[in-house]
């Protein structure tokens, strides 16, 4: 009878020590295809505090709650959908992220387009806060309008996840990318909730006694406007960066390897150290995205022009 105790103990003592590798293969997976898909959540963090810019500050973590929450929606479907497709058509994979890379690519450039079109005296983009003080819009479509956004990119973090994912077993891959959606969701959307209230937290040192307190207050509330700009360029680095690397390594999986084959040729007759060969293959990759979303750009500006023109008179 003791003797089965023991065995009996014996086996949960294997059975935890499984379960435990198990955890432990998650989470180093999971940390493996968070660090590739680091451009798209870094672009994630960049957009996202523009849409809660402009409304009440009593609401501003309420609908970075109210976000996130669709956030998380938006993975758990996407995960159920390409762990599908990864059984049924798995070969899909490279020309959704084609389509992913091109997306990325396209707003890298329209908003360089954008940039350069405000140095020129032409620009007409108006911020998000603007156009919530201009139309009054109500909580329910920011939300709306954020959470649409977040499932482009979502749907990039977990494509590109799965790509570097190495396990052999579906439920391994079904667990890291779980913990891939989870970590980024909280990644992405607490950085939002600490940036969107840095501001406020300004004010309020701004008010206390000591004067050490005072001064970190003010150049808190300086600062975030530049911080605000600064992202919003690191967002666009980060589209091209990320959706070029996507396009040249994808197109090389549906027949088109030239653009793979030159990126590797030059990277690798740089004989320096490693971070100098990963600053240009992100400096080409950036480079192949904004040529490529530059030629989609101007075929949608064509085909919008096509589209208004008026009819000749007869």
């Amino acid at each position: 009878m003791s003797g089965s105790f023991f065995a009996l103990l014996d086996d949960i003592a294997v059975l935890a020590r499984a379960a435990a590798a198990s955890i432990d293969d998650v989470v180093a997976g999971a940390a493996k295809a968070s660090a590739k898909s680091a451009g798209v959540v870094i672009d994630d963090a960049a957009v996202t505090p523009q849409y809660v810019r402009g409304i009440s500050p009593s609401r501003e973590l309420p609908v970075v709650w109210r976000i996130a929450r669709g956030s998380l929606l938006n993975k758990a479907g996407i995960i159920v959908g390409i762990m599908l497709l990864s059984i049924w058509a798995p070969w899909v994979f490279p020309w959704l992220l084609l389509v992913g890379g091109t997306y990325l690519a396209y707003e890298g450039a329209e908003k360089v387009w954008h940039w350069i079109g405000a140095l020129r005296g032409h620009g007409d983009e108006h911020t998000v806060d603007e156009v919530v003080e201009r139309t009054e819009t109500d909580e329910k479509q920011i939300v709306g309008s954020a959470v649409r956004t977040d499932l482009v990119l979502s749907i990039e973090i977990m494509l590109i996840s799965l790509a570097n994912i190495d396990a052999d077993s579906w439920l391994m891959r079904l667990a890291i990318l779980v913990v891939v959606g989870l970590l980024m969701t909280v990644i992405v959307y607490g950085s939002v909730a600490l940036l969107v209230k840095m501001d406020d937290a300004g004010f309020w040192l701004r008010r206390r006694r000591p004067r050490a307190l005072k001064v970190l207050g003010i150049w808190l509330v300086k600062a975030m406007p530049v911080v605000f700009r600064l992202l919003s360029i690191v967002g666009v680095v980060a589209m091209l960066w990320v959706g070029g690397h996507i396009l040249i390594v994808n197109l090389a999986e549906v027949g088109v390897p030239w653009p793979y084959e030159l990126l590797h040729a030059i990277t690798h007759s740089v004989h320096g150290p490693a971070i100098v060969t990963w600053l240009i293959d992100s400096g080409l990759s950036a480079v192949f995205g904004l040529i490529w979303g530059a030629v989609v750009v101007a075929v949608l500006a064509v085909v919008a022009r096509l589209r208004f023109v008026k009819p000749a008179a007869r």
